[in-house]
């Protein structure tokens, strides 16, 4: 094997921490925003653009890694199917959390009940992460995908 392919073959445990860490600053500029505004019109817009940016990156993200990312790991490591379907039934929770969050926004909630949301993304977003990035990134070191990152992880 040459050092590129290599290179592009450990890239993919690298890609997964690059996207995973912008998708938690995301988050935290969302929450940030909450925190920081009055929540009169303009900051009401901010937050709504906040929330929609992230829920869609996030959710970009997992319908990635459910279509390309996880049928790929399988293929390679049957052995891993348990914990590739773990992390499935993870992107569905964490699907409604985004749902229940968007809802939220779309009828004004307060900023206790908004930032309740956040809170519960962010716990299960973490705890989600974390398991996946111990799971699988010796796995993504040696797996061979020709597939773009924003295809396979999301635009981030």
């Amino acid at each position: 094997m040459t050092e590129r392919e290599t290179t592009r073959l450990t890239a993919w445990s690298s890609e997964l921490r690059r996207v995973h860490q912008r998708l938690r600053e995301a988050l935290e500029v969302t929450r940030a925003s909450l925190r920081d505004g009055d929540l009169g019109e303009s900051a009401t817009r901010d937050l709504l653009l906040y929330c929609h940016g992230f829920c869609t990156a996030l959710d970009a993200h997992h319908r990635g890694e459910d279509r390309t990312l996880f049928p790929a790991i399988e293929a390679a490591h049957p052995e891993l199917a348990p914990v590739l379907r773990s992390l499935q039934q993870d992107h569905s929770m964490i699907d409604h959390l985004l749902q229940g969050l968007a809802d939220a926004v779309e009828r004004s909630a307060t900023p206790a009940e908004l930032d309740r949301h956040l809170e519960g993304i962010a716990a299960i977003m973490e705890s989600h992460f974390r398991f996946e990035e111990r799971q699988l990134l010796t796995v993504l070191e040696t797996l061979e995908l020709t597939a773009s990152p924003p295809t396979v992880l999301g635009p981030l």
